[in-house]
């Protein structure tokens, strides 16, 4: 879809977003303190509309232009390396319904990433559980909900380390699975189950 924006509002958009992808795949921050550190960058204190600034998926594709240009010979193992994790810690986790998310799943994943789990379950009391019976030492943090329409409320999320990368498992009831997998039309998945994983990965292996 055409844009709307001015020439110079979308040279703006193009400075802002691609200052956030360089902090997001030299430093690994998250999107939203790399685009606030990217607009003081280019803008000073100025304030510029939220519909000017660069989106997530303008900013994702610029990370993956950066890690093209200058780390072209190392991020494709390092991706490889952490979906191969990932496929190890969902089969692990089989029966609480582990989705793969964010940059690992998307492609852009770097040095600084770590491993996104979604889990779908009756009581998060039962992931607890079964980490502890593994004898692994986890921390406890909230995330956001799904944009469900639905409980607004924040939702566990379960982070430790295995085989020194980091695992977060955000846990979802198991009701918020239904509607919140396919992909809009034209748009990535941002998830994506064991299956899903391995064909990936036989897909970088070919």
């Amino acid at each position: 879809m055409a844009s709307n924006l001015s020439p110079e509002l979308e040279q703006l958009r193009a400075e802002i977003a691609a200052a956030a992808a360089r902090m997001i795949a030299e430093d690994g921050a998250d999107y939203g303190t790399a685009k606030r550190k990217a607009v003081k960058m280019c803008l000073g204190d100025k304030r510029v509309r939220g519909e000017f600034l660069p989106d997530n998926a303008q900013i994702e594709e610029e990370v993956r232009i950066y890690n093209d240009l200058f780390f072209g010979d190392t991020q494709p193992g390092r991706l490889l390396h952490l979906r191969q994790l990932a496929v190890e810690m969902m089969s692990e986790l089989a029966q609480f319904n582990p989705y793969l998310t964010g940059a690992v799943l998307n492609g852009t994943a770097s040095q600084h990433s770590d491993i996104h789990l979604h889990l779908f379950v009756d009581s998060p009391k039962d992931v607890e559980i079964f980490l502890f019976n593994k004898n692994v030492q986890f921390e406890l943090s909230t995330s956001p909900p799904l944009k469900t329409g639905g409980n607004n409320d924040p939702v566990e999320t379960v982070s430790f380390m295995y085989k020194r990368e980091g695992i977060h498992l955000t846990l979802y009831e198991t009701d918020d699975l239904r509607g919140n997998i396919k992909a809009a039309p034209g748009k990535r998945a941002e998830r994506a189950d064991l299956n899903a994983v391995r064909m990936l990965i036989n897909h970088e292996e070919d």
